[in-house]
């Protein structure tokens, strides 16, 4: 072929992908393979066609389509985008185009994949014609509420990081559509999450209490919804509504696992692991590859370890055998979930406990070395590994280490707090027993500085100064301390 020829189609390609960008579909929400892990997500998707009828299959279809496409299984992908087609036909029987658009826009993406450039062009084409009939302002794309909709449920199932962006699809949804049940339940889902995964316990004034409280009185049989909502009055202490819709859920979905993950959750935080573990084990039984079940089976018997540890009778072989529960749980986890921050963490603290450091320590670095940890991640992953080595390994000075490394992570946390803290008690130790050098005035001070107790660290780096007089770090923090005080 002439190498004109060649840059011709390449242009033509190029510019056919511009269009491509335009499209709004799973290809265009950036939705990246590098923090989810496809296989697991796969079965998740069919877990939910199974388990949640009521829920769309076009979403479900879609969604699973995408994922095929980031495992490399085009073809798999091509028969789910045509099970999509069939499913429009009999949920929007009177919006079949409408309902179409991501679809297709997720065909012509797919066919661009495969090369098949003819046949991706019959889809844009598709899309820009059913843009120019309903007088969209854009050629290749609507602002429906439906497709908000669909966007701010595939975010969602790509982790915490996108929970964010998935709360502002649901609140474009409902400019459109206030009523809607699904919109409503996805808003207020996505708020919940966004507080429990951050840490922002609000009280009932601008939390999700509300949001939750109205999606729950649009649909109150949402197998997802109710059981939530139970959780959050829970937390804001309305214990006895919270049971009440959860006993509701739980009668109405008896055989969800969606509905008994949340109830084993709601129990476990009032304090009847027991309960808890039954819910947990039939709805393993249901889903048995579920990562989310397996951590919270291992959250259950962690919870049973170290109540008996903290117990003044503590029997051997019970112990031993909870912490060989603890870590085959959270093991499953990491092997179905392998982006699971927190399960690793987990899975860390109990071969900890069994004294097995080499895997311990293992798990503890498979964290250190994931790039894309929240601040809060971080501190809590300093805090824990802090923790590990002041305990287990018995190193203050690397428990001191990492207590400052997650400190020094500018982020308001209780993880922060709690590395504060520990680190604090080290240091004043330390200094108490007279081997207090330089560098313990030195963190001292840091910490008087972090809590805005300015005298305090004044006098502490002028100790550190006095045995360290050259250190330029002490002495650009005592010259900052001093004009703040003057000021």
């Amino acid at each position: 072929m002439p190498l004109g020829a060649t840059t011709k189609c390449e242009v033509s390609k190029d510019s056919l992908r511009r269009i491509l960008l335009q499209l709004d579909c799973h290809f265009t929400w950036r939705l990246l393979k590098e923090d989810i892990s496809p296989e697991e997500l796969e079965e998740r998707i069919a877990d939910q066609m199974d388990f949640l009828p009521s829920r769309s299959k076009i979403q479900n279809y879609n969604l699973l389509a995408y994922v095929n496409h980031l495992n490399g299984k085009k073809e798999a992908a091509l028969e789910n985008l045509q099970k999509a087609e069939e499913a429009v036909q009999t949920e929007c029987p009177k919006a079949i185009e409408k309902a179409s658009l991501v679809t297709w826009g997720n065909y012509a993406w797919i066919y661009y994949h495969m090369d098949q450039l003819e046949k991706m062009q019959e889809y844009i084409k598709k899309v820009e014609s059913v843009c120019k009939q309903n007088g969209s302002t854009t050629p290749y794309k609507m602002k429906l509420p439906h497709i908000y909709c669909e966007k701010g449920w595939a975010l969602f199932k790509f982790g915490p990081s996108y929970f964010e962006k998935a709360m502002e699809s649901f609140a474009e949804a409902l400019q459109e559509e206030p009523q809607d049940p699904e919109c409503n339940a996805g808003y207020a889902i996505a708020l919940y999450r966004m507080e429990d995964y951050y840490g922002k316990k609000s009280s009932a004034e601008g939390s999700s209490l509300e949001p939750l409280r109205r999606a729950t009185s649009l649909n109150p049989n949402d197998p997802f919804v109710v059981p939530i909502f139970a959780l959050k009055l829970q937390e804001i202490g309305q214990v006895e509504e919270g049971e009440k819709y959860i006993k509701e859920a739980l009668e109405n979905n008896p055989d969800s696992p969606y509905v008994l993950r949340y109830a084993a959750k709601w129990y476990r935080k009032k304090g009847d692991v027991i309960k808890s573990l039954e819910f947990l084990k039939k709805a393993l039984g249901l889903t048995p590859n579920s990562g989310f079940l397996h951590h919270q089976v291992g959250v259950c018997y962690r919870t049973q370890f170290f109540g008996m540890k903290m117990a003044k009778s503590q029997v051997r072989e019970q112990m031993e055998e909870l912490i060989r529960h603890c870590i085959f749980h959270f093991q499953e986890t990491v092997k179905h979930k392998t982006k699971f921050v927190y399960a690793y963490m987990d899975l860390a603290g109990m071969y900890a406990e069994a004294k097995r450091f080499q895997e311990a320590e293992e798990a503890f670095q498979k964290v250190f070395a994931m790039t894309k940890l929240t601040c809060e991640d971080q501190q809590q992953l300093h805090f824990l590994y802090g923790r590990y080595q002041q305990f287990q390994k018995k190193s203050e000075s690397e428990a001191v280490k990492h207590y400052l490394n997650g400190m020094k992570i500018e982020k308001e946390s209780y993880p922060r707090e709690k590395c504060k803290m520990n680190c604090k008690k080290l240091i004043e130790n330390k200094i108490k027993k007279g081997a207090g050098e330089a560098k313990s005035f030195g963190i001292l001070g840091y910490i008087h500085q972090l809590d805005g107790e300015r005298q305090q660290a004044v006098e502490c780096y002028e100790r550190a100064l006095e045995m360290d007089p050259d250190n330029e770090e002490y002495l650009s923090a005592l010259w900052a301390l001093r004009l703040s005080l003057q000021s």
